[in-house]
């Protein structure tokens, strides 16, 4: 091989390497990246109320006792089937994530369901699960009871909650009697 050759094969390399460091000005200046000012991705979230604190529960439409008036337990049944990836309904039945539901209308918050371990924010609510706070539970748990541990976002549908309720009134040894509509 003659110095010519060495030349040509020398030039190619050089001449390669050349193109390629001009190609990558060229792209830093016409495809300059922004950089975020902080790293990582900005996610969309709705902002919290200025008043304060968790959101509310929302007041149902119309009381609880007028629509227990045409409940269905049977329907309660069904719509209280997405409730038993956390809660049992049968009489000694397990606790799972949550407690089991058997007798839980009249019963006292955050206590007893065979050694359930309630969150601080239910021990500290008090009081026994009438139907009232049973629907404003049901409806926005972490709204009624805020720093619950409960994850579920809520039943929104009015008919729906009070067939629940009705479902959970049956649940007893001696069932609590369904509330008559006040007038």
């Amino acid at each position: 091989m003659d110095s010519f050759e060495l030349n040509k094969i020398l030039g190619a390399i050089l001449g390669t390497c050349l193109v390629l460091l001009v190609t990558s000005f060229t792209a830093s200046a016409l495809f300059a990246p922004v950089m975020p000012q902080k790293p990582g991705f900005e996610i969309a979230v709705k902002e919290a109320p200025a008043s304060g604190g968790a959101k509310e529960a929302a007041p149902a439409s119309e009381p609880i006792e007028k629509l227990l008036q045409t409940a269905s337990a049977e329907k309660g049944e069904a719509a209280a089937k997405k409730c038993q990836a956390c809660h049992t309904f049968e009489k000694n039945g397990p606790n799972r994530v949550g407690p089991n539901l058997y007798g839980i209308v009249g019963d006292h918050k955050g206590e007893g369901r065979g050694g359930f371990n309630f969150s601080a924010a239910m021990k500290a609510k008090g009081g026994t699960w009438t139907d009232q706070d049973l629907n404003q539970f049901i409806t926005n748990p972490k709204g009624f009871v805020p720093g619950t541990a409960m994850g579920f976002a809520g039943i929104t549908k009015d008919s729906e909650r009070a067939d629940v309720i009705a479902y959970l009134h049956k649940l007893a040894d001696s069932p609590v009697p369904l509330p008559t509509a006040s007038k």
